[in-house]
């Protein structure tokens, strides 16, 4: 089964589809809108968790609905929740624009009560990460969170996952303490400064990660697939018809921990998780749209 801890954040995402973003003191009509689950660390444990990896998932919320849909969301989903609520805050929230014709998205994140963790956290959930086999965290939350928690899976010999989202410039501690790194281009991007989009880019890309000390890097490069240090491309799988691309980078990074987890290997933990990753894409939202492991079990034959 294997052990997944995920620092992160869940917000709540109010997702409105519709044929083009407006402008600056613009009002359109919008074609449909869904209330659900979201946020990077929640989506990448819920995709874990659904995979069938023992997944424990520290965060922050506020006392009020929103929490609630979280709750039930992780009980579904078979994820143990590692969570400090905090009342005088708020449980966050995010704005998603789809386009109608192509799926892609545009997204405003407001983490509220998950804004506010911080070291205090990590340490109230050390036995969870020390005990895992793979520490996944992202950007979302403080990043003396993620940074700390980074710090005492390394210490216990815990396989290290930083999804470096949304994208930032890192200090070299941070990437020295990881075994990989998932960046998609524009993330790569801002850490390396080169720009990814293709095969070759994305080898020089990782190349300079690599330099920076992480240990493997990973470039997410949506319909092409995703660029595995030391192998070259895997190939993204085609499921069907792309409906949303909101969860495509969580249900990678999900998969592909509860992969390892297992104990499998890089590149098959990467094929692993780019099904996980291409089924997600057929369907709407963020969390909701996470395969079940019979469906990705399926399709890897």
């Amino acid at each position: 089964m294997g052990k997944v801890a995920v620092l992160g954040i869940f917000v709540a995402d109010a997702a409105f589809r519709a044929d083009r973003m407006p402008v600056m003191g613009e009002t359109i009509l919008g074609n449909s809108f869904a209330l659900g689950p979201g946020g990077k660390g929640s989506n990448q444990a819920v995709a874990a968790g659904k995979m069938g990896a023992e997944v424990a998932f520290i965060s922050a919320l506020g006392a009020d609905a929103f929490a609630q849909m979280a709750r039930d969301m992780w009980a579904d989903a078979g994820v143990t929740p590692v969570i400090r609520e905090i009342a005088d805050s708020y449980t966050g929230a995010a704005f998603i624009y789809v386009d109608e014709a192509t799926g892609n998205n545009a997204i405003i994140v407001s983490p509220g009560a998950a804004g506010l963790i911080g070291v205090d956290d990590i340490a109230r959930a050390r036995g969870e990460i020390e005990s895992a086999d793979v520490f996944m965290t992202q950007l979302e939350q403080p990043m003396e969170a993620a940074l700390e928690g980074l710090r005492v899976a390394r210490a216990a010999g815990v396989t290290t996952v930083l999804n470096p989202a949304p994208a930032a410039e890192l200090a070299r501690e941070m990437l020295e303490l990881c075994d990989y790194i998932t960046p998609n281009e524009t993330e790569t991007e801002a850490i390396t400064g080169i720009a990814v989009t293709d095969a070759a880019s994305a080898k020089r890309a990782c190349a300079a990660l690599r330099d920076l000390g992480v240990g493997v890097p990973i470039i997410t490069m949506g319909e092409q697939g995703v660029y595995l240090d030391g192998h070259g491309m895997v190939p993204a799988i085609n499921a069907g018809e792309v409906v949303e691309t909101t969860g495509a980078g969580d249900a990678f990074n999900g998969g592909f921990a509860s992969a390892l987890a297992r104990g499998l290997s890089p590149l098959e933990a990467a094929k692993f998780g780019s099904v996980v990753a291409g089924i997600s894409v057929t369907r709407p939202g963020a969390a909701a749209s996470m395969p079940t492991r019979g469906e990705v079990d399926e399709k890897l034959g």
